[in-house]
């Protein structure tokens, strides 16, 4: 038989708790970049010149996109 088990052991209760804390860190620093480049582009005004010019389907209705800063 094994005697040489532990609660405390990685795959116990503290690789639980090291994964757990490992996952919210993970979601906190994605959290906080998400609301810094939303924040940076909700800031980012564009206006779009002719735009009765623009075709569905092509490569060229970038330049239509005009920034109003």
């Amino acid at each position: 038989m094994n005697e040489n088990r532990s609660v405390f052991a990685l795959d116990g209760i503290t690789g639980m708790l090291i994964a757990t804390v490992l996952l919210l860190s993970i979601l906190a620093f994605l959290s906080v970049n998400a609301m810094g480049v939303q924040n940076a582009n909700a800031q980012n005004f564009y206006k779009i010149k002719d735009e009765t010019s623009i075709k569905m389907i092509d490569t060229t209705s970038a330049n239509h996109i005009v920034d109003v800063k």
